[in-house]
């Protein structure tokens, strides 16, 4: 299974960078975020290939018109938060009215629900699961922001890098994580972002060939040769930020020939998720009573999804 994503911000939406971390600051900044839209688009017309979009609620406030083309175009979208926050950055109540912002945007744009989610940098790690609470309680179904290794961001070793139900006491998420492949014994990313830019194409087919489960995550900005150069960054966050720009695009129809994908919902459509695994984690909003920590126990994960049968 091979599902196509895109994160839909804007090339100045960086992490974890003072020079762009405040929202007060974007408006200054050229908006580019239509012509690297349109060249991701005319790519999957040309191999009829239908994509997810998770997209900034930002980005929908300010360039609807963006979200109604790809729309247009048969795509689906669900939300990448509104302000581009690392969860780690946030409290419950923030990251709520994050999210509560984010799905007000893109639907009002849309017209209609959105249900599935990704949180910037694949923040939701062990230490802020109790994001998935807040996201079951707003009618997320799908969660894709779990990254199964260690990462700048932080990343969630030890959780399934496959398609499974994360669950705690009183609830339970269909999680589709990013994929991490296999090179010789190591574990490594490949599959979006500048990981994809900066690995040669070869290698990145083998380990698409190889692999059960590709989630990708790509960006406007990845095929954008065009964008100016941030100002302040330091060479390691330049490198990682511009590196492959000019063979990315055509790396990506290349994938796309090669291969066949499909978006969030289809994906979520063929899993058997009777059989699909389980994965254990506390899920508690800190300062609340909604829901409680997990036991351990040999029955713990039937537990959980019992529970979870009559709650969501």
């Amino acid at each position: 299974m091979r599902i196509l994503t895109f994160d839909l911000e804007d090339w100045f939406h960086l992490l974890e960078f003072p020079g762009t971390e405040s929202m007060d600051s974007w408006d200054s900044f050229e908006a580019r975020v239509d012509h690297g839209t349109d060249l991701i688009l005319e790519s999957l017309d040309h191999h009829g290939v239908k994509a997810s979009f998770f997209c900034l609620g930002w980005i929908a406030d300010r360039h609807p018109a963006v979200i109604r083309r790809i729309d247009a175009a048969g795509h689906e979208f669900g939300t990448h938060g509104y302000g581009h926050r690392l969860v780690r950055d946030m409290t419950p109540e923030t990251f709520e009215a994050d999210l509560v912002r984010s799905l007000a945007a893109i639907e009002s744009a849309l017209g209609r629900k959105v249900r599935h989610y990704r949180a910037p940098g694949f923040s939701i790690t062990a230490t802020t699961t109790w994001a998935l609470p807040i996201l079951l309680e707003h009618g997320i179904e799908v969660d894709s922001s779990i990254f199964p290794s260690r990462r700048a961001h932080g990343g969630f070793p030890g959780a399934p890098g496959e398609p499974c139900w994360v669950v705690w006491r009183g609830g339970r998420i269909r999680e589709l994580p990013l994929a991490v492949g296999r090179l010789g014994a190591a574990r490594v990313p490949f599959s979006g972002g500048g990981y994809f830019r900066l690995m040669p194409y070869d290698v990145s087919r083998r380990i698409v060939r190889r692999s059960p489960y590709v989630m990708t995550y790509f960006h406007p900005r990845d095929f954008d040769t065009g964008q100016p150069m941030l100002p302040g960054l330091g060479p390691v966050r330049k490198f990682r930020a511009y590196v492959g720009l000019g063979s990315a695009l055509a790396k990506l129809r290349r994938l796309l020939a090669e291969f066949d994908f499909i978006d969030v919902s289809t994906a979520a459509e063929r899993i058997d998720w009777a059989s699909a695994p389980s994965f254990a984690v506390e899920g508690r909003v800190p300062g609340s009573a909604r829901p409680v920590t997990i036991e351990t126990g040999a029955d713990l994960v039937p537990k959980a999804a019992e529970t979870a049968e009559t709650g969501t």
